[in-house]
């Protein structure tokens, strides 16, 4: 179609600017520390078929997977106005139990189907299972937490209270879970109220081709980022330590065949799926596939569903890259995806040594705490994922003790910790010289020393430690 590309910028700042307002919501009214303050959440706004539009500057890792979540509610569900679906369900389109998905319709006057949906995932510090924190060493999915196939928890603007309280005694902490969820309820709401605004004030008709624009857009820029790169196959390999209980590596192996504008990306050789709980449902490999290949384009683009359209990706059944039922996958969501972004980095950077880094810290350094408070007499669950060094960068060092690649969460400030927990932050820090050196360094870890209050259970999953 042809379009004013003026036009389109506004309809892109516009529709970005709703995903963006979504996740105040959360920022703002949130109960969790790791909600409101670390942002481990993510907005997107998508078009009546379901498929991706925009998205808010929020966590890859979310993004890339939540149009499978979408997809499953539309598959399972027959929204009506005021309607919002539920799910976790990492093999119904999640990524791990903890991350919760609400998904609205937005419907228009005169129209019988839903013409859009909003949604939003967030992190909850606790969702049962065997463990504080909902991040055990698990060895299939049932001792992880609680699991929400797509249900409707709002029926016509009502609350399923009883959905409600089922989720809420299946939890450590109902208090906090239940303010987490009623603001993820209003964040899809607002979400709502602000594109019947955008169609009150455009039209639908031009909506609906803008989104569309949108989208072809990505597309051809993603393809043009493609094309700059030489024609050919690239292999790599890398592995996670192990997984808990068996010892000894996992290997993922990837082969990157790009061709014209086109790339297909096959995870054949990959170690099968193990007794732990680094699986990796196929919705994380498709986020972390996702991301590399949208960062890869300079330009501002929206991340949406034109981005995928260049991809091909083949990720055998029951690997530790597309786990099959009933595996345990709370850490693949965020240990394993974290290496299949260094194996596809790593291919890459034999096409495009120009533009790919060295390996970052590659972990998320999970750490979950949880007890009982004897002051505020009642249980706690902290989660928080560490940040560490970014590896260095063609033409520079990397950064410094951040989030990086599939997390874009911040570290809890440490008064916004010592408040909400019987916890005292005894150190935060850099830790100097631990990046690697060389012409540009890697980027330096972080120290991060903790004193319990009381008696507390610890969980740490991580790697390459």
């Amino acid at each position: 179609m042809d379009y004013d590309p003026i036009k389109l910028e506004i309809f892109k700042n516009a529709l970005i600017s709703i995903a963006e307002e979504m996740g105040a919501v959360l920022r703002r009214a949130a109960y969790s520390p790791n909600i409101k303050e670390r942002q481990d959440f993510s907005c997107a706004i998508f078009d009546g078929q379901g498929k991706m539009v925009v998205q808010g500057e929020h966590l890859p890792v979310h993004l890339g997977s939540m149009p499978l979540s979408v997809a499953q509610v539309i598959q399972d569900l027959d929204l009506g106005p005021d309607d919002v679906a539920i799910l976790n369900d990492p093999y119904r389109g999640g990524t791990h139990l903890p991350d919760i998905t609400m998904v609205a319709p937005v419907y228009v006057p005169g129209e019988e189907v839903p013409v859009f949906f909003v949604a939003n995932r967030a992190h909850h510090a606790d969702v049962g299972g065997m463990t504080w924190g909902s991040m055990p060493l698990a060895t299939e999915i049932y001792q992880e937490g609680l699991i929400i196939p797509p249900l409707k928890l709002v029926n016509r603007g009502q609350l399923d209270v009883g959905l409600m309280k089922l989720i809420l005694a299946n939890v450590r902490t109902p208090e906090e879970r239940e303010g987490d969820l009623i603001t993820q309820w209003s964040s899809d709401t607002l979400g709502t109220r602000r594109l019947l605004e955008i169609v009150s004030k455009y039209g639908l008709t031009q909506v609906r081709e803008y989104m569309k624009a949108l989208q072809q857009y990505a597309e051809r820029m993603v393809r043009a980022a493609i094309a700059q790169l030489p024609d050919g196959t690239y292999c790599f390999e890398d592995a996670l330590d192990d997984d808990g209980i068996d010892s000894g590596p996992i290997k993922i192996r990837v082969r990157v065949s790009i061709k014209h504008d086109d790339v297909t990306v096959d995870f054949t050789g990959t170690d099968t799926q193990v007794k732990g709980s680094l699986n990796a449902v196929y919705a994380v490999t498709l986020s972390a596939v996702a991301y590399v290949f949208r960062v890869l384009v300079q330009d501002d683009i929206p991340f949406n569903a034109g981005c995928m359209a260049p991809l091909k990706v083949i990720a055998p059944r029951g690997t530790v890259v597309n786990a099959s039922f009933p595996a345990a996958v709370v850490g693949g969501n965020v240990e394993t995806s974290q290496r299949i972004v260094d194996v596809l980095l790593g291919a890459l950077s034999q096409a495009a040594p120009h533009l790919i880094p060295a390996a970052s810290s590659g972990t998320m350094n999970n750490v979950t705490i949880g007890g009982f408070d004897p002051i505020r007499k009642a249980p706690f669950s902290y989660y928080e994922t560490i940040g560490g060094g970014m590896g260095a960068r063609p033409n520079k060092n990397g950064l410094n003790g951040i989030h990086t690649h599939m997390t874009n969460t911040l570290n809890t400030p440490v008064e916004a910790l010592e408040s909400a927990y019987p916890l005292r932050v005894m150190a935060y820090c850099l830790r100097h010289n631990s990046g690697g050196a060389g012409v540009f360094k890697g980027g330096e870890g972080i120290r991060r020393e903790i004193k319990f209050l009381c008696e507390a259970k610890v969980t740490v999953l991580s790697d390459r430690r």
